[in-house]
């Protein structure tokens, strides 16, 4: 399949990932991302009159966040456009992409913007009345420290669900600890000659402002708290659980920042693009679920499901970025799909630029496209796990027009 809907090259922009706590932890999340959306369309000379619909996408809620999708465009200049709010833990980047091409595809818009977004970094405490409590207390939780540490279903941790594949597939701390070193070696990559990949879609140096969003508070020549792994340094870490094979170097780490990109009709798209004669072309949406307490084993199902749905098998996809919240992910995807282990997320992953959730997968995305299109064009295959042990994916083409 192909779908009407295009993203216009260049047409898409990701703030560097700060680390949890760091240099965006003052910033609201919503508020941030409207900032840099302004900032970014100006620069690329797109007028706000060129959207008819947006969507928004988050994980961690923030004050106001009930006005969601409005209140954001408004701050960013576009308030004429509505559109919904959507969150699907890590996998709310294609699930935001997914949205804004089906408006696109069913004809009800012509130009869709497409924000997701979040801030792990003072995570909200929420309480939650109960008038029929003893004394009628309440309960609270901690938005992030919980649903990180318990899925209500199983009671387990995330950490939980890679242990229980890499037992299940015989996936040792010393290939998870080869693959970091691995990982990291590839996102240098991205910061060679000046962070040159980096910059295709990200604004370097990054200012960051202030909480009022009018003065500078801090520059960021890139992203903030990537890890410089050494064989010796991670041989020396211990699993996390008692008896596991995961350690702290072969995991992400939480993280804030927002991405965002434009969908829209082929039209416009050469319109908008840095590069009219570059068409990206949408092929194949797949969402997926496995047993529980499984969750990295959810991509590969997805995967197959997006790749049904573009008429195209494993053989034929030219590049693959995934989430990868643990090393195991990567190895259980590549043993899974026969997929180059060493060859998959070039130039950067979650396990290295961090988890800041709902804008990993929007991320990844821009990457695999410039991934893409600095290999002259092929088709693109991006899959994430999310929590509830799902998955989502998206097969794409660069292609040149001409």
């Amino acid at each position: 399949m192909q779908y009407q809907a295009e993203i216009p090259y260049g047409a898409y922009w990701s703030t560097p990932f700060a680390r949890w706590q760091g240099s965006f932890s003052h910033l609201h999340s919503i508020q941030f991302a409207a900032h840099v959306a302004k900032v970014e369309l100006a620069a690329r000379a797109i007028d706000a009159s060129t959207f008819d619909y947006g969507a928004l996408g988050f994980s961690v809620p923030q004050k106001h966040s009930f006005y969601g999708l409005p209140w954001l465009a408004a701050m960013a200049g576009i308030p004429q456009i509505g559109g919904p709010t959507l969150m699907q833990a890590c996998a709310t980047g294609v699930r935001v992409l997914f949205t804004a091409a089906q408006e696109i595809q069913a004809g009800l818009a012509s130009c869709a913007l497409a924000v997701t977004c979040d801030r792990t970094s003072n995570g909200p405490h929420l309480y939650y009345p109960d008038p029929k409590g003893p004394g009628g207390t309440g309960s609270h939780e901690d938005w992030v420290v919980e649903n990180f540490g318990c899925d209500p279903l199983g009671g387990h941790a995330m950490l939980q669900t890679a242990e229980n594949v890499a037992a299940r597939h015989g996936i040792g701390t010393a290939e998870q600890h080869e693959l970091v070193l691995r990982r990291e070696s590839q996102y240098r990559e991205a910061l060679a000659d000046g962070s040159a990949f980096l910059k295709r879609f990200m604004t370097l140096p990054f200012q960051v402002p202030d909480a009022k969003f009018r003065k500078i508070a801090a520059t960021l020549e890139g992203d903030e708290g990537i890890a410089s792994s050494t064989p010796a340094g991670l041989a020396s870490l211990k699993p996390v659980n008692v008896g596991g094979t995961v350690t702290y170097g072969g995991q992400t780490h939480p993280a804030d920042g927002n991405a965002a990109l434009i969908v829209t009709n082929q039209d416009k798209a050469r319109e908008l693009a840095r590069d009219p004669n570059i068409a990206i072309r949408l092929l194949g949406f797949g969402q997926a679920r496995v047993e529980l307490a499984y969750m990295p084993e959810a991509t590969v199902p997805a995967a197959v499901r997006a790749l049904q749905q573009a008429g195209k098998t494993m053989s034929q996809v030219d590049a693959v970025k995934t989430h990868n919240p643990f090393a195991v992910n990567d190895i259980y995807f590549s043993r899974q799909t026969g997929f180059s282990l060493a060859a998959m997320n070039n130039f950067g992953c979650s396990l290295v630029w961090g988890h800041p959730q709902a804008p990993m997968g929007t991320r990844s995305i821009m990457e695999l496209i410039e991934e893409l299109a600095m290999r002259g064009g092929g088709i693109g295959l991006f899959s994430g796990c999310a929590a509830g042990d799902t998955a989502m994916a998206v097969v794409l083409e660069v292609v040149d027009r001409r």
